[in-house]
């Protein structure tokens, strides 16, 4: 698929300089910037293209932070803080059992027009720079939170190579973040596609059936039995489209494209709320109808970019 790295959080060339993590030119120091995350949002500025704020490094609210040495962006380093150590005045937190919370949170210490906001609710708008900068932060601290001890003896382990690795000082194992693989497919069948829908979504989302690849397993054996096992239909060739990072929390989403054959849906309610199949006349509509009963994935997803590469037949 030609057009494949233009999918958000495709990638903008950014120069990561892994030979200094676990250096010294791999510290914060004056000169540098930080994008600021708190409690898995981003610090993001709202205008009419939303940007991440960047931070001098020396601002006082980083003090506490947490640190990861991300790259150069046109010769000035960039690090990512961690701040959840923070509350807000008004003690207003995410709320972590909702698909998607609008909130979002002023810290006293940035600008007045800079808020911590939901990734998803701006990915779309984010320049190839700032939405690499933000996949990857967001991703590597995730990780930090969730493999703070070692999985080989339990020990504590200890952050090493400006935040890329955790090493445990008593058995000695080094530990490196870890992405999980995740098929998500475009199944068609002459002019239809197959939807569904998880029942924690928002009222009427449909999107691309997804799944994660099992080890021994290929990505194409991944495709058939995912598509199988939540909707029954069979599948028979398949083919690889695009990948995206998915910080959400740490995926990478392996788009294919594959071709039914057969079209009698069988859910499987542990997986599915729903499936269904829908032409490029009905899904087009449901793209321009905000109040449609069917509304296709997020913008800025790869189960959009998918649906609308193959609405314009740009595919290959």
């Amino acid at each position: 698929m030609k057009l494949a790295e233009t999918v958000t959080f495709g990638g903008s060339d950014l120069d990561r300089a892994a030979h200094i993590r676990g250096t010294q030119a791999g510290l914060p120091e004056l000169g540098d910037e930080a994008i600021v995350l708190w409690r898995g949002r981003v610090l993001i500025e709202k205008m009419e293209n939303a940007r991440l704020f960047r931070s001098n490094v020396l601002n006082d609210a980083l003090s506490e932070g947490r640190w990861i040495f991300l790259g150069y962006d046109q010769g000035t380093k960039i690090f990512a803080c961690d701040i959840s150590h923070w509350t807000p005045a008004d003690k207003q937190v995410p709320d972590p059992n909702v698909f998607f919370d609008p909130t979002e949170q002023r810290h006293p210490a940035f600008d007045e027009g800079a808020v911590f906001c939901e990734l998803r609710g701006h990915m779309g708008t984010l320049t190839a720079r700032d939405a690499e900068l933000a996949a990857s932060s967001k991703a590597l601290f995730h990780w930090h939170n969730s493999h703070q001890f070692c999985s080989k003896c339990g020990q504590k382990s200890q952050v090493k190579m400006s935040g890329w690795q955790r090493s445990c000082e008593s058995c000695k194992t080094s530990h490196f973040p870890r992405t999980d693989p995740v098929v998500i497919m475009l199944i068609t069948q002459g002019n239809s596609v197959l939807l569904g829908r998880s029942p924690n979504w928002p009222e009427g989302m449909y999107s691309l059936l997804a799944g994660f690849l099992e080890p021994g397993e290929t990505i194409e054996a991944a495709v058939r039995r995912e598509v199988m096992e939540e909707s029954g239909i069979a599948v028979g060739e398949v083919s690889y489209l695009a990948s995206q990072p998915w910080s959400f929390p740490n995926s990478l989403m392996i788009g294919c494209h594959g071709h039914a054959l057969d079209t009698s849906i069988k859910i499987d309610p542990n997986e599915l709320e729903d499936a269904l199949w829908i032409s490029k006349s009905d899904l087009v509509a449901a793209f321009a109808d905000k109040d449609a009963k069917v509304r296709p994935a997020r913008f800025g997803s790869i189960a959009q970019f998918l649906l609308k590469h193959w609405l314009a037949d740009s595919l290959d």
